[in-house]
């Protein structure tokens, strides 16, 4: 089930970056039906059947590239889905001694959920609040994994790190916040509000006149979201709060490294203090280039990678210090 569930890990971590590939390409609705694609398996290639599926859904003409960026992201999170099927029989019907069986039932049940939320991104026209949780989701199902392999894999803690137990608390306060400023990135992206503020720190212009809290945080009717139905005051304090999310959290995440970093008394702990020093810098800089470049396409990839990547690793600072020997 060990290998099983890395080859899942490294599968969810691709299906994240193709899922935020598709969202930052405007192909969210590549394919205007679900789980197929124009009635069809693939994406319609021959001009006939591109004719066909143009008469069919005549309000969402086909764009082959955009069509194929939804549909291998498809493709990659049905064969996660399989994945995770076959850990959770293996769990069912090959238990070992201290193997774990609950939290592969509810990997099963999450990514069940998550193909559900799939299917709405499509069928609600990528109505935010299910965009926002389908990335969410992705982030939980990928997180559960790591912690699945975590507790297959057999390693002992430094009896004279117990004492590391009482930090514990600050690294789920750390993976708290991160998540908070994932779902707020989730909910600016959703909105197509990533470019609302191009000047730094915050924003530029009068920004703290302009700020709108209750309409960031509404939905408006609208028949279809793709590129945003909010006005701009609105996408402003989207971005403005994600900002200083960013600040919150990055404040935190160096005073816990060096909190971690000072105390630990094994090189485990004082690697992965700087391993997340590490990511969190990149996560900072990739941040800060998506506003100085304009939203490049590669580094706003990037930046959902990291960002899980950022995660796992404080999922596992949490799992060492909650660990017994």
């Amino acid at each position: 089930m060990r290998k099983w569930a890395l080859a899942s890990i490294l599968l969810a971590l691709i299906v994240i970056v193709l899922g935020a590939y598709t969202r930052l390409t405007d192909a969210g609705l590549g394919c205007p039906d679900w789980p197929g694609c124009y009635g069809h398996v693939g994406v319609p290639m021959t001009q006939d059947s591109i004719d066909t599926a143009n008469a069919a859904f005549p309000e969402r003409p086909v764009e082959v590239e955009k069509a194929w960026n939804e549909m291998i992201h498809r493709y990659a999170a049905s064969a996660l889905g399989f994945f995770i099927v076959i850990i959770t029989g293996l769990a069912l019907f090959k238990r070992q001694n201290n193997q774990p069986l609950k939290l592969p039932i509810f990997l099963l049940l999450m990514v069940c959920f998550q193909g559900a939320l799939g299917m709405w991104t499509v069928t609600l026209n990528l109505l935010p609040a299910v965009v926002m949780m389908h990335l969410l989701g992705g982030f939980t199902v990928i997180s559960c994994l790591f912690l699945l392999y975590l507790r297959l894999t057999p390693f002992t803690i430094p009896p004279s790190n117990q004492h590391m137990r009482k930090t514990a608390p600050w690294a789920v306060l750390g993976i708290v916040l991160l998540v908070i400023q994932i779902a707020l990135g989730g909910w600016t992206s959703a909105n197509y509000a990533s470019l609302a503020c191009t000047e730094l720190p915050i924003c530029e212009g009068n920004w703290t006149e302009r700020l709108n809290f209750a309409g960031a945080f509404s939905i408006p009717q609208a028949d279809n979201y793709e590129f945003g139905v909010h006005p701009y005051e609105d996408r402003m304090t989207m971005h403005v709060m994600h900002r200083f999310g960013a600040i919150i959290v990055t404040a935190y995440l160096v005073w816990l490294a060096l909190r971690l970093w000072s105390q630990a008394h094994s090189h485990l702990i004082r690697r992965l203090a700087v391993t997340m020093g590490v990511v969190l810098t990149v996560q900072v800089a990739l941040g800060i280039s998506n506003v100085v470049y304009s939203l490049p396409l590669t580094v706003a990839t990037l930046h959902n990678a990291v960002a899980a990547c950022l995660l796992l690793v404080m999922v596992m600072i949490t799992y060492i210090l909650y660990r017994r020997v």
